[in-house]
């Protein structure tokens, strides 16, 4: 073929291909076919990489058609220390609230994974990294009460950078305040399942992500206290590879198990079914 035909043919395709059918994974950097992704749970058809979910889509994907009900749909952030950096505190959440439709980072209510009722949280990493401010340690607080009030085991699905700076030493209560409910809750024989997803890591990492009853993780799952560069100029050594990973966390005992995110929903209604038959 002349390349003035072959120039003709491969332009006259490409403009015939809609858009949106294709993307790049992250991990591998394959062009894969967007449908078929959606159809693996927003996950990569080559290497399994799990891309991110919005907090509405997991929640889709883990309970019952039409069985959660959500709470405290009305509580947002303030802006109690007036803070401005680049840009003030309140733009950024205005921006962060249109961009998401959620009024803050976490989503809690109630639902059922088939048939069996649990109370849930899902955290967002769309708004602004899914930190941790006032609003999230409350709702999280709320649901682990709420939890002990019905009787019902609890999941929380961690995704942060850790606790907002906005908000300076009101953040950082929060990790002591969901704590300290999560204690109670388990006190009282509450069960709690935390699930880590790729990335978790400071305030919320060192607070209630890490305090489950049992600890599952998405593969390649990002989660630690502080990145590695810190680390290794703090302690002055060399870090393993992949030592942040969640397969080197299963390897060394922090966590309990991996489950990839289309066994996730059958993983946990095991694990409810074993607590409460």
């Amino acid at each position: 073929m002349p390349w003035s035909d072959f120039k003709k043919f491969v332009f006259r395709k490409k403009k015939e291909m809609p858009n949106g059918l294709w993307q790049r994974c992250d991990e591998c950097n394959n062009l894969i076919y967007r449908k078929v992704v959606d159809e693996r749970m927003k996950t990569c058809p080559e290497c399994n990489y799990h891309f991110t979910l919005s907090a509405q889509e997991r929640v889709d994907l883990l309970l019952d058609k039409g069985s959660f009900e959500e709470f405290w749909t009305n509580v947002a952030p303030a802006d109690p220390l007036e803070f401005t950096a680049l840009q003030s505190y309140k733009t950024k959440i205005d921006e962060a609230q249109k961009e998401t439709g959620m009024k803050d980072a976490v989503v809690t209510g109630k639902g059922a994974i088939n048939g069996k009722q649990i109370v849930v949280a899902v955290i967002d990493q769309r708004f602004m990294m899914g930190s941790m401010g006032s609003v999230m340690g409350e709702k999280i607080t709320r649901a682990v009460e709420k939890a002990h009030e019905l009787k019902l085991p609890l999941v929380i699905f961690s995704a942060s950078g850790g606790a907002r700076m906005q908000e300076g030493s009101l953040s950082l209560m929060q990790m002591a305040k969901t704590s300290t409910a999560i204690a109670r809750f388990r006190e009282d024989g509450g069960l709690y399942v935390s699930v880590l997803t790729n990335p978790t890591f400071a305030g919320v990492m060192a607070s209630f992500a890490s305090l489950g009853d049992i600890m599952l993780a998405e593969p390649r799952a990002l989660i630690g206290f502080t990145g590695p560069r810190v680390i290794r100029e703090t302690i002055k050594q060399e870090l393993p590879e992949g030592f942040q990973m969640s397969e080197f966390m299963l390897e060394h005992g922090f966590i309990d198990r991996i489950v990839p995110r289309q066994k996730l929903r059958e993983e946990l209604f095991k694990i409810i079914t074993y607590y409460r038959p």
